[in-house]
């Protein structure tokens, strides 16, 4: 059977619903509710893994350079 057979199967399937009264039902609820309950333990996750990092940033190289010749040099001036 092709699919556009059975695309037209259901076509008159699709008149009969009344369009007011169709709604995503339960399993709709618990699909989302599922989604909201893993973001959020993802959030929380995310946050205790966070709060375990130390990350202490090394200086940069050209600034340390740049400040050891300029202290050379008043150094020297004195």
């Amino acid at each position: 059977m092709y699919a556009t057979q059975a695309l037209t199967d259901l076509v008159p399937l699709a008149d009969e619903l009344d369009k007011n009264k169709v709604t995503p039902g339960v399993l709709g609820f618990i699909v989302f509710a599922a989604l909201a309950a893993g973001v959020w333990l993802l959030m929380k996750s995310m946050n205790r893994h966070m709060g375990k990092v130390d990350f202490e940033e090394a200086p940069d190289p050209d600034v340390v350079a740049a400040d050891a010749t300029a202290g050379a040099g008043s150094a020297k001036r004195k």
